[in-house]
Parts: structure tokens; C-alpha cells; sequence
């Protein structure tokens, strides 16, 4: 479910999409205990001139990700997923912390349909992974 979304005018390299997913996905994994297999990422390059600060047009260093995660979580796991993804974003982009804006929305499970089923809350996944179909359970499972 957590869905990761890097929104920038910066060309990005396969080699920064690759380490940018590594990245968000560890961080996901490591500090919302999710496991690895429904962290998603997305990308989009918007034209330069797109995006707009304060009526001005942002730098093209400035990169927007925006994190749709599964409410739940604490402010302390929030705080650490935010302040990692600026850090790691911004040491892999070689681009200053200021460019990195991060913003989490938080959405209950109840109101979230992967994979064919509704997603559990926080720390039901391993019982929820056991509901889905055998070959797609043993395909995320490979995944992780």
C-alpha cells in the first residue's frame, strides 16, 4: 500500500530511480514495519516551468514526494520516514535538503483495496497475506 510518488522537473537517472526505490522502500519497511512487497513508487518528470513556490517557478533541483501510507503509525515513525527521505533523497540526487519537500498522508486501511483484498491495519499482515490466493502469496513472499 504505501505508495511513494517523486514529482520533479530533474531528469533522473535509472541508476537515482533504482537507488531512490531501494531507498524509500527500506526506510518504509524499516521504520512503518510494513513488509517490503506493498511498498509502490512512482515517478513523475514534469515540465520545467511546472512547478510553482510561492507563485515562482520552483528549481529544477526541487523534487516533491508524496507518501500515501496506511493511518496508524506514530508521529515518531512519521518523523523518521520524513527525515530519512529528505537525507537519502537528497545525498542519492546530490541536491540540498531544502529541495526535498516530503509530505505523508495518512489513509485508513478500511479505505484501501490491493491485490484483491482489503487491506489489514498495521500488524495484521502476515494474517491478511495468509487470506490471498496461494500463487500470489508465494509470488510477494519471492518478492521481499
Amino acid at each position: 500500500m504505501p505508495t511513494y510518488v517523486f514529482s520533479t522537473a530533474k531528469d533522473l537517472t535509472a541508476e537515482q530511480r533504482a537507488k531512490l526505490v531501494e531507498s524509500v522502500t527500506s526506510i518504509h519497511h524499516a521504520e512503518a514495519k510494513a513488509p517490503r512487497f506493498l511498498v509502490q513508487v512512482i515517478f513523475y518528470k514534469v515540465e520545467t516551468g511546472s512547478l510553482f513556490r510561492g507563485g515562482e517557478a520552483a528549481s529544477v533541483d526541487d523534487i516533491w514526494v508524496r507518501a500515501d501510507i496506511r493511518s496508524g503509525r506514530t508521529k515518531e515513525q512519521k518523523a523518521n520516514i520524513l527525515h530519512r527521505i529528505m537525507r537519502e533523497t537528497s545525498d542519492i540526487l546530490q541536491i540540498s535538503r531544502e529541495s526535498v519537500w516530503v509530505y505523508i498522508s495518512d489513509i485508513p486501511a478500511e479505505n484501501i483495496a490491493e491485490l484483491g483484498a482489503i487491506l489489514p491495519q498495521p500488524g495484521g499482515e502476515e494474517k491478511w497475506l495468509e487470506t490471498l490466493p496461494g500463487a500470489l502469496r508465494e509470488k510477494l513472499l519471492s518478492a521481499s
